[in-house]
């Protein structure tokens, strides 16, 4: 399974109209976890959220992919 680069994020049962909505929801959703956390436990949730959907994703070859792709220019 090749690392999916296209929008692909999606509700069951829920319509957009704008294919970029169902991302701005994440995003939403994503910032509001963070809300009122310190430094420190913000760090610790995005560790915890990337160990939680790297075993979602299962797939160690994507998971390289996507680790090299996101160190590149960094």
């Amino acid at each position: 399974m090749p690392l999916q680069l296209q929008p692909n994020l999606k509700e069951p049962g829920q319509r957009y109209f704008r294919e970029f909505s169902p991302g701005d929801d994440f995003y939403e959703a994503l910032i509001e976890t963070h809300r009122d956390l310190s430094d420190e436990q913000s760090e610790a949730l995005n560790a915890r959220l990337i160990l939680l959907l790297a075993n979602h994703i299962g797939d160690i070859a994507v998971l390289r992919e996507a680790l090299a792709l996101a160190r590149r220019n960094v």
